[in-house]
């Protein structure tokens, strides 16, 4: 028989791909319905290879909330490498503060004249009118648990902020992020939609309510 030539899935093979494909399509569907947000986290989904990993929606919420009391009303706020909270920001549009992203993955582009392209091995290659110490407040994830990656985003930390910082990286960053910037870990712990190997911790250098 002709057939035997044909090489044949496994049933379980079979119905994970299908899973898959349902999945893919239910994504598509909601990003063409009418009522998707495209600020909601998972709107642009993680590349691994950039080190991307989107913190749990608690963990978002919690963390845009906490920047948005911390540079108070009126407020600018900058979200350098770290986009599920500048998300979860734009979904509180409302409220009285304004914010900016800085980031690698172009893919952010979608937000308009609110990103910002940013490479962190050129901490201070930013546009003219992005002045220094005109935020209220910085928020930062760099991308790699490296104390080069830290260093090099801290440049940028301190170039934009008037004196507030929250940074979000791994547990054992602790001692470089005291060395850097001069925060401290906080009690609160964050989580990504995805379990990571890393224990993840936040850093702050002001009084903040992640205590």
């Amino acid at each position: 028989d002709d057939d035997d030539d044909i090489p044949q899935l496994s049933s379980h093979t079979l119905a994970a791909l299908q899973e898959f494909y349902l999945e893919q399509q239910e994504r598509e569907g909601m990003k063409t319905s009418q009522g998707f947000n495209q600020y909601s986290i998972g709107s642009i989904e993680e590349d691994w290879q950039l080190s991307q990993f989107w913190y749990s929606d608690e963990t978002a919420s919690c963390l845009a909330n906490e920047v948005v009391v911390a540079a108070g009303k009126g407020g600018r706020i900058a979200c350098v490498s770290a986009p599920s909270v500048y998300q979860k920001l734009k979904e509180q549009d409302g409220r009285d503060f304004s914010v900016c992203i800085l980031e690698y993955d172009r893919r952010f582009s979608v937000y308009g004249e609110e990103f910002i392209f940013y490479d962190y091995n050129h901490p201070l290659n930013l546009p003219e009118n992005l002045l220094p110490h005109s935020f209220d407040i910085v928020i930062a994830d760099p991308p790699y648990l490296s104390e080069e990656c830290l260093q090099k985003t801290a440049k940028t930390i301190k170039y934009l902020t008037k004196g507030k910082i929250l940074l979000c990286t791994g547990a054992i960053m602790e001692e470089h992020a005291a060395k850097h910037l001069g925060v401290k870990i906080c009690k609160f712990i964050p989580k990504h939609s995805r379990n990571l190997a890393n224990e993840f911790r936040c850093y702050v250098n002001y009084a903040s309510g992640l205590d």
